[in-house]
């Protein structure tokens, strides 16, 4: 009786390993496909950010392309100013004018710069701080104006 008991618990123990070796490959085959979830859901998540990104740097190159199309603007802007002043003198010497637009010596006057009529040269200090509360086209064309006038050397 003894050798049947002993070869019960040899095909017992044999069936068990049997079992423990099916759960070990079935606990392989989860861990796996665990593995394989995990990296989707994490691809997932990296496309999303990568999207997001895309997003935010599609709406900063639309900012900065409208910004670089004002400065543009301002800047062809500037450009004319810049060259009708740089002709003025030459054309104005010519004609030797002597007077300042009304509206020019009424800003000079308010700002305590005195205008005279007699051909004398302002100073530069005085009459940049006069114009510093206006914008540069301004002042450029202030200045435009008293070099036409002769008053300004």
């Amino acid at each position: 009786m003894e050798d049947n008991n002993v070869l019960d618990l040899l095909e017992a123990a044999g069936r068990l390993e049997a079992v423990a070796a099916a759960l070990e490959k079935a606990a392989e085959r989860i861990a796996e496909r665990q593995g394989v979830l995990a990296a989707q859901e994490h691809g997932c998540r990296i496309v999303a950010t990568v999207d997001e990104t895309e997003q935010i740097s599609t709406m900063r190159e639309q900012e900065y392309e409208r910004r670089l199309a004002d400065l543009e603007a301002q800047l062809a802007q500037l450009s004319k100013t810049v060259q009708l002043t740089a002709h003025a003198p030459v054309a104005t010497q010519q004609s030797g004018r002597q007077t300042v637009a009304p509206g020019t010596a009424t800003l000079l006057a308010k700002q305590g710069v005195a205008v005279e009529a007699g051909g004398a040269s302002l100073e530069a200090a005085a009459l940049d701080g006069a114009l510093a509360s206006l914008g540069i086209e301004q002042r450029i064309a202030v200045k435009a104006e008293l070099l036409r006038a002769g008053l300004l050397g």
